[in-house]
């Protein structure tokens, strides 16, 4: 599926929209070069979950983790700096699987081998100064049921 966006407001959006949508236990893939609009998804997406907290980029401490609605954990992670997982690893793996975590990763392809395949992958293609092309697939049943309520 692929979604057009015109500006970083617009991307915010989207994040609120696909936020709304998250039950527990989703894992979204966040591709896409530094400064292409990342964050801003995930700041909309954590309105959507109902997190209060500002959302900031883990670039520097590689997870942040903040409380949502019903009790869902809103756990980011950023492997930009890294070349392997090291000792994130065993967080990932004990996290994966919980169904009150919503896991998103920036920069997935370090801890690739740990991310179960059933996981939605958006790729942010930059198109101008301030408009994105978003390049969003499902990777399994639970990604793909996701997909489906994004695109109604």
């Amino acid at each position: 599926m692929i979604i057009e966006v015109k500006n970083e407001n617009e991307m915010k959006l989207f994040g609120i929209t696909v936020g709304s949508l998250l039950l527990g236990g989703e894992i979204i893939e966040l591709i896409g070069d530094v400064g292409s609009g990342k964050t801003t998804f995930v700041k909309g997406l954590g309105i959507g979950l109902g997190v209060s907290d500002n959302i900031q980029s883990p670039s520097f401490t590689i997870n942040r983790v903040y409380n949502g609605r019903d009790s869902i954990l809103l756990s980011h992670y950023d492997f930009y700096r890294l070349e392997t997982a090291g000792i994130m690893a065993d967080g990932l793996r004990e996290t994966i699987y919980d169904p009150k975590i919503v896991m998103i990763v920036e920069w997935a392809e370090v801890v690739g081998g740990i991310l179960p395949n059933d996981r939605l992958s958006i790729k942010i293609n930059v198109l101008t100064e301030v408009s994105r092309q978003l390049d969003i697939n499902s990777n399994g049943d639970k990604s793909q049921e996701l997909m489906e309520k994004i695109r109604r």
